[in-house]
């Protein structure tokens, strides 16, 4: 129980964090993209709370980490208004990919940090070294992966607005629709996961990608702690 309750204290703000940043990440990129709705109702802040959805933010994440699962969850999405956007069509394209984008970026922070850590010993076989190694570790994870789950091209995803903005206009126009249903989509997606194993979406489309650049983040722990070692 004690295990299992330090690992809910790391997991939850490593989650919030990254699901904050990954939101006004959409919301500086639209901005810079001429669109200031995120600014104008106040969502470009990193208070959590102008973020947290109850349900995608807490409850999910945290069902999927008492079951097993991999652990992922949303946030209030950031108002984004295509219209005001200086080029409406790359625009969607380029804030859908700044929030995984972003999620990639703290991922290498907390790699360079960990592997700092590590190198300079930095209290070594204390218990507070073990927190914080953990915590980077579990920082490191769940970015990696929130960044390619969300690039799954499914509505709600980003993935799904970076398809939108590749297909010719009439073709976008006919995917746009199935953003209306895509909360839906993702319930039942998660159901059928839970109902039938061997449908893992998850395990055939995000993990292979997820473990490989896994490797490349671990490694380059690796690298700067024995750069700095020697």
């Amino acid at each position: 129980m004690t295990e299992t309750l330090l690992y809910a204290a790391i997991l939850a703000p490593c989650l919030i964090v990254a699901i904050v940043f990954h939101e006004v990440a959409h919301g500086l990129a639209a901005l810079a993209l001429g669109d200031p709705t995120a600014r104008e109702q106040r969502r470009l802040s990193l208070n959590p709370l102008r973020h947290i959805d109850p349900v995608g933010t807490l409850l999910v994440p945290g069902a999927l980490a008492l079951l097993g699962g991999p652990v992922f969850g949303w946030a209030k999405p950031v108002p984004i208004n295509a219209q005001r956007l200086n080029n409406p069509r790359f625009g969607m394209m380029a804030v859908a990919a700044a929030g995984p984008g972003m999620n990639l970026l703290l991922a290498l922070v907390a790699a360079v940090l960990l592997g700092v850590v590590g190198g300079l010993g930095l209290g070594e076989g204390t218990a507070a070294a073990g927190i914080a190694a953990t915590l980077l570790t579990t920082f490191i994870l769940i970015n990696i992966f929130l960044a390619l789950f969300n690039l799954l091209p499914i509505p709600p995803f980003d993935g799904s607005h970076i398809v939108g903005g590749l297909l010719p206009p009439s073709m976008a126009a006919q995917w746009q629709k199935l953003q209306q249903v895509g909360m839906l989509l993702l319930v039942a997606l998660i159901a059928a996961t839970w109902s039938f194993p061997g449908f893992a979406l998850v395990e055939h489309t995000v993990l292979p990608p997820v473990l490989w650049l896994e490797e490349r983040y671990f490694a380059l722990v690796q690298w700067i702690a024995g750069g700095i070692a020697r």
